[in-house]
């Protein structure tokens, strides 16, 4: 049995107050989306996300990789935290615009004539460059202060309920909710920020050079992203253009339901990163240790809910969105098993860095993503969304357990997640 003493005190604080931060947002998510999918229908909730999904797809280029490796830039040179944060806003909000104009192109091109298609991928667009300011989460999760950035997502969180709620009651199109998302960013951005400074943040400075050795450190993982994008988003926008909206709608809402967990395993994994990388310079039995023990509450956890989705989540489609979504039924109970392998292979970035081996991830995405097209390509036709989640089941199980043991480097980290889901070396 897992017991909680698996994670260390600051740990355990440090988790709760992202977890109890991302309750509350849930709980007030849970309730506006219920009544904003009844509200927009299959159809529009497929257009918001089909452009969602082009968003998400260019989250990872943003981001230039550099969230996966700003945590260990701070322990490693902590009288440089100020020039790491700046240059990172720097380098992300140049990426960020260009990702914007980008997504636009594209979507001109593939939707052409589709002007409200246009125009809500446009206005989801533009959260990619307030996006940007997550960068400062890192540091506070660095200082053990995950409270700080819990509570100041959590004020922006109700200030963007508020601006849904009264587009509900106010009955606005579907351009509004496009919106949406780019002002919760925008909400989000401005209170990090005063958060940053009312906690005395080193003072941000921007330095080319430091923005060269963050890329030099990153650059696998802007590979390595751009190819899980692929595997990840790419299943919304094949069932548009092989399909319509409205499958991506089901769709959609089968990853919604799925995922609106997740924030715990985040949490967690949040938590739990700076004690594995402190570890792996102290003694490498710990740190193979705590990633045993992040590894095997990520696995059980998601089983057990998983669980829970097969059995019971037809009965909440039906009772919280009504008989119209009831279609995504059966991709919930497909997609509900994605979690554990998704997760188990975000968690392995602490490993990753820590071991040097992100030079690998770029193949192995790469030959996940392809995998992934392929699947959709034939699946989709003949089984619509539950195909898409069957590809995306079999692709994330290919990249977490499957592709790592070509390379001899990763097969230690395979061993790793065996042995946790054994739960043999947890103690």
């Amino acid at each position: 049995m897992i017991k909680i003493n698996l994670l260390n005190s600051k740990e355990f604080k440090n988790a709760g107050w992202l977890i109890c931060g991302k309750v509350i947002q849930m709980l007030i998510s849970f309730l506006i989306s219920i009544f904003t999918t009844r509200y927009l229908g299959p159809s529009n909730f497929g257009i918001i996300n089909y452009a969602n999904a082009y968003v998400a797809f260019f989250t990872s280029l943003c981001t230039l990789g550099i969230n996966s490796v700003i945590i260990k830039d701070f322990i490693d040179y902590p009288d440089e935290q100020g020039k790491t944060i700046g240059t990172a806003l720097g380098l992300r909000a140049i990426s960020s615009f260009l990702s914007a104009i980008m997504i636009v192109s594209i979507v001109s091109i593939a939707d052409r004539g589709e002007t409200e298609t246009i125009i809500v991928a446009a206005l989801c667009s533009i959260s990619l460059i307030f996006q940007v300011v997550d960068t400062i989460n890192y540091w506070f999760q660095s200082k053990y202060l995950s409270k700080v950035s819990a509570v100041a997502t959590l004020i922006a969180y109700i200030m963007i309920s508020v601006y849904k709620i009264i587009l509900l009651i106010l009955g606005k199109n579907i351009l509004w909710f496009a919106a949406s998302g780019a002002m919760d960013y925008l909400f989000i951005a401005a209170v990090l920020m005063t958060a940053y400074k009312k906690y005395n943040g080193p003072r941000l400075s921007f330095s080319w050079k430091k923005g060269k050795d963050l890329l030099g450190k990153s650059y696998h993982y802007i590979l390595s992203g751009m190819m899980v994008a692929i595997y990840g988003y790419t299943d919304k926008l094949m069932l548009k253009q092989m399909l319509d909206e409205t499958s991506v709608g089901y769709y959609s809402l089968a990853t919604a339901i799925s995922g609106m967990w997740v924030f715990v395993l985040s949490a967690i994994i949040d938590s739990m990163y700076p004690t594995i990388v402190n570890s792996h310079k102290i003694d490498h039995k710990i740190f193979e240790r705590k990633n045993r023990q992040l590894y095997a509450i990520i696995i059980y956890i998601s089983f057990f809910v998983s669980v829970l989705f097969m059995f019971f989540g037809e009965f909440a489609i039906h009772i919280l969105y009504g008989d119209a979504y009831l279609p995504a039924a059966e991709p919930l109970k497909i997609v509900t098993w994605y979690t554990a392998f998704s997760y188990l292979g975000v968690a392995r970035g602490a490993w990753v860095v820590c071991e040097n081996n992100q030079k690998y991830l770029k193949y192995i995405h790469f030959c996940a993503a392809a995998i992934n097209v392929v699947l959709n390509y034939f699946m989709i036709p003949r089984l619509g969304a539950l195909g898409a989640a069957y590809a995306s089941l079999i692709t994330v199980i290919c990249t977490s357990l499957i592709l790592p043991q070509f390379f001899k480097d990763m097969r230690q980290n395979v061993k790793l997640m065996i042995q946790a889901f054994l739960l043999k070396g947890i103690k």
